[in-house]
């Protein structure tokens, strides 16, 4: 009886077969389906697989795999898997499709952003399922490479309304998979271990050499079909050749080992250029064994062994037969199979390949290879491949004769190694690197290198000392360099914040800086360093002037934008500190967008969470949840850590106390073990403002009291601290402890000059005023608000307005601004203040009316989100766009919003969602 692996995998899968059908049904009634299936290699992760192609009758199937040998070439699995697609492609808007050309090498361009290639493949997906539902195949997802896992992880995430089922087999679940329903597939029980094991057998074995076998492999499928294939009958029979106990994949390999030695030399080396040659390319494959003089037979005795077929592609009978090929091959062998397919890769059509085989057959130090390969990272990252570009310089490297030119070119690995995120492998390759072959500026470079690979990793209060030091050293060599160095050491200093180590806080930094040589023309982030400087050793009103001829200068358009990345949120921060909104919101979202863009995964999070902030402040709280949802996914990618920022404001603001104290607390903790004190002081102001949402205002007070404790950190937590403690100690009847930091605040806005600084002024000083005084201070605070985008202190204010008009005894006056108030609060999903504006409008003998969109409250955030873009005219298409989902998502929520709202048409939108005060932010 000849078994399969494909059935005998299969024997005893009871629990696992039906999770798959339902997959293959769900996705057939167009809901869409991902699952992750994992396990041992050779417990049946891919027949399991096959079983899912087989209940999905009618279904297209296409399938790829990831392949370690490519796990640092950028999107090669993705290539693979959408190629059969291409014709779809046709459908999608320009944008979308020029990403994936400029992607997978097909055309020339800047580099694409990760999440349009993410977009482009769900549409792309999309577009086919709408001939016939599609089932998309994954399988050993443990080795894809970053950018395929992240575009693919994007899709699996938005597959809400789609014939489409995307399964993954994977031996271990990462951080990009373990979001996703999971299957795990467990050995095979002792019955069905011994069944298979006895199908396969030519006699009968004795009966403790069975069950030593059973015993051995674990009831593992591939090694019950696969060891005893290795061994002769008289060793079967006695047991004396069986091997000792090994981890299961290396038995199985060592299984293919003992019968690779069976096999003719020619098809040995066939084999060998097969798990050399990754793509699956029969061509390149035979011209290659041409080269080699292997005859076009030798594939025979692989077929018939079962362990290759060249049928349309090229495939292994399992990943493991690959490993063991490669694994065991003399290097000798490996170079002369690499040689080949290098001569055999047409050098203008895939130029990088062909440089990659050239550099595994070389066996000394080649110049010539290594400037090939520098010019093949050039184009990776062209294509936005940061990942692929550093294999490409790390590899260039190692074959650079000159032993300075090599350490300059593992100092340029490390460099792209950092910005695409692999922190740990970049210090790797620092660590490994002969620096002292360096000049004193190359050493200083590669201390300056650690201090940002460390500040990236934690933003913890070890990298600032790295950074002064890197700088100090820097100064006499190079004092353009230094000068940027000392502004990377102050936006260090600024994160370690109360939490730093002496002699490297903020101010240690800024004095320092101050006293070092200044360089001959001043860019725009000398400027910057000068106005922080100034802030923290002479004041705000000093510094506000030089802050703002800063700002000009990040404003002038033509700045490189690896220059915009590294400074942006230095930038960003010192708007918010100049209390700049127009030029906070408009600088956060460029910042995000080149992050994307560039694929800068380390920088991205940072972005994001300004970004965050400012839809919170313009009451765009369903933007800000889903921009929460890609922090996480982005600091999952990276590794790295980054206090909850975003989504504690998110949740302070809406009032949630459980939820906001339980991530404060353990926000807390994380930012102290890291040395991350600007978060203590976020969190603090978010504690801050949840209390005062509540109405518990002492509690209020006291953490808006912590939040100002540190007098070097930099805006928001100061700025904002101070309008929350004086809204507290006013309302719990202690306006006393706010005068001081009222009149700090009425100063700052004078030097702001902006409506948002002046308008929070006027309502903080009326807070404290007399009567006669107050009341003209909250019209003028309403008036400057008014002109603002921050929409929710305008929504503030209208309460605080209100509850002095009650306390006057004016109850119609304040009922005008309470109700105004609750209908903004109850808009943004900020509940503790709407209903704190609820209990103030019924003090007045007014109940909150009943609004005409009440049901709103039934559209969950994202479709509230897509309800407001398709009421402001834009196409299921450009909501998708916008929102990165398919246009069958969008069509899907859509249905659900109609039906919620009793609506029927896109017109009556506008009746239901008025548009909300202020400009809507896009996300």
């Amino acid at each position: 009886m000849v078994v399969t692996p494909h059935a005998g995998a299969l024997l005893g899968r009871q629990r696992e077969r039906p999770v798959l059908e339902r997959l293959m049904d769900s996705a057939r009634d167009g809901h869409g389906g991902v699952l992750v299936v994992h396990g041992d290699p050779g417990v049946g992760k891919t027949a399991l697989l096959q079983y899912a192609v087989e209940a999905g009758n009618g279904f297209r199937v296409v399938r790829t795999a990831g392949v370690e040998g490519e796990m640092e070439l950028d999107y090669a699995v993705l290539q693979q898997l959408c190629a059969p697609l291409l014709e779809f492609a046709e459908h999608l808007p320009d944008p979308q499709r020029d990403s994936l050309a400029v992607a997978f090498g097909l055309s020339a361009g800047p580099a694409p952003s990760p999440f349009l290639v993410g977009l482009a493949t769900l549409g792309l997906i999309s577009e086919a399922a709408e001939q016939q539902p599609l089932l998309c195949i994954v399988d050993d997802a443990q080795w894809l490479d970053g950018a395929s896992a992240r575009a693919l992880a994007f899709v699996a995430r938005r597959l809400l309304a789609e014939r489409i089922a995307l399964a993954f087999a994977t031996r271990d679940v990462g951080a990009g998979l373990a979001r996703f329903p999971r299957l795990r597939v467990d050995p095979l029980g002792h019955r069905d271990a011994r069944a298979l094991l006895e199908s396969v057998l030519a006699a009968r074995l004795d009966e403790s050499v069975l069950e030593r076998i059973i015993a051995e492999t674990g009831g593992n499928p591939l090694a019950l079909l696969e060891l005893p294939r290795g061994l002769t009958p008289t060793q079967l029979a006695g047991g004396f050749g069986l091997p000792a106990a090994m981890p299961l994949s290396n038995g199985i390999e060592q299984s293919y080992t003992r019968r690779l030695t069976r096999l003719p030399r020619d098809a040995r080396r066939l084999l060998l250029l097969a798990a050399a040659e990754p793509v699956g390319d029969p061509a390149l494959l035979w011209r290659a064994a041409e080269q080699l003089e292997i005859p076009d037979f030798a594939v025979q005795a692989l077929e018939s062994e079962g362990l290759l077929t060249v049928d349309g592609a090229v495939a292994f009978r399992h990943p493991l037969v690959r490993s063991a090929v490669y694994g065991t091959a003399e290097p000798t062998e490996r170079r002369s199979v690499h040689r080949a397919l290098a001569d055999a890769t047409d050098p203008q059509i895939d130029p990088d390949r062909r440089a990659w085989h050239r550099a595994q057959a070389a066996f000394m130090p080649d110049e010539q290879v290594a400037r090939e390969l520098e010019d093949s990272a050039v184009r990776a990252q062209a294509r936005g491949g940061l990942a692929a570009a550093a294999a490409f310089l790390e590899r260039a490297a190692a074959l650079t004769p000159e032993p300075a030119h090599r350490v300059q070119r593992a100092l340029v690995a490390a460099h792209t190694k950092f910005l695409a995120g692999a922190l740990e492998e970049a210090l790797v390759l620092l660590s490994s690197a002969d620096v002292g072959a360096l000049d004193e500026l190359g050493q200083a470079r590669v201390e300056l290198l650690r201090a940002q690979i460390a500040f990236a990793s934690t933003h913890g209060s070890d990298a600032p000392t790295l950074l002064l030091a890197a700088a100090r050293r820097l100064t006499p060599l190079s004092p353009a360099l230094a000068s940027e160095t000392y502004l990377e050491a102050l936006s260090a200093a600024l994160f370690s914040g109360r939490l730093g180590t002496p002699g490297a806080r903020a101010i240690d930094v800024a004095v320092a800086a101050a006293s070092a040589p200044k360089p001959a023309v001043l860019r725009a982030p000398d400027l910057l360093l000068e106005g922080l400087t100034t802030f923290l050793c002479e004041g705000y009103v000093a510094s506000a002037p030089s802050l703002r001829r800063a700002q000009d200068a990040f404003d002038v358009s033509g700045m490189a934008v690896n220059e915009q990345l590294r400074w942006k949120w230095l930038v960003s921060i010192s708007s918010v500190h100049l209390w700049d909104d127009v030029r906070w919101l408009a600088i956060s979202e460029r910042h995000v967008q080149i992050a994307r863009e560039t694929g800068a995964l380390a920088e991205l999070p940072l972005a994001l969470s300004q970004r965050v902030f400012g839809h919170l402040f313009a009451g765009e709280l369903t933007q800000a949840a889903s921009l929460v949802d890609e922090i996480r996914s982005a600091t999952d990618a990276t590794g790295a850590t980054l206090a909850p920022y975003g989504e504690v404001g998110l949740v302070a603001l809406r009032g949630r106390e459980p939820e906001a104290l339980w991530l404060i607390e353990q926000g807390r903790r994380d930012a102290t073990r890291r040395g991350e004190g600007i978060g203590l002081s976020v969190l603090d102001w978010a504690q801050a403002v949840l209390y005062n949402g509540l109405g518990r205002y002492v509690e209020a007070r006291e953490a808006a009291t912590r939040a100002l404790e540190y007098p070097h950190d930099l805006g928001g937590p100061i700025n904002w601290g101070m309008v929350e403690h004086i809204e507290a100690a006013a309302r719990a009847g202690t306006p006393e402890l706010a005068v001081d930091i009222c009149s700090r605040l009425t100063a700052m806005a004078e030097a702001s000059g902006t409506d948002w600084a002046r308008g929070l002024a006027a309502r903080s000083e009326a807070l404290l005023a007399d009567d006669h005084r107050a009341e003209e201070l909250f019209l003028e605070a309403l008036d400057r608000l008014g002109r603002t985008r921050m929409a929710v202190d305008l929504a503030r204010t209208h309460l605080l307005y209100g509850e002095w008009l009650r306390r006057d005894r004016r109850r119609l006056d304040a009922r005008g601004q309470l109700r105004t108030a609750h209908d903004l609060f109850s808009d943004f999903g900020m509940e503790a203040f709407a209903e704190r504006a609820r209990l103030e409008l019924a003090a007045t003998g007014e109940h909150a009316r009943k609004r005409a969109v009440g049901m709103r409250a039934d559209l969950t955030p994202q479709e509230m989100q897509i309800a407001r873009l398709a009421r402001d005219g834009l196409s299921n298409a450009d909501i998708g766009a916008r929102l990165y989902i398919s246009k069958h998502t969008v069509e899907y929520h859509l249905r659900k919003v109609f039906a919620k709202l009793e609506i029927n048409s896109r017109t009556k939108l506008a009746l239901m969602l008025p548009p909300e005060p202020g400009a809507a932010l896009t996300p």
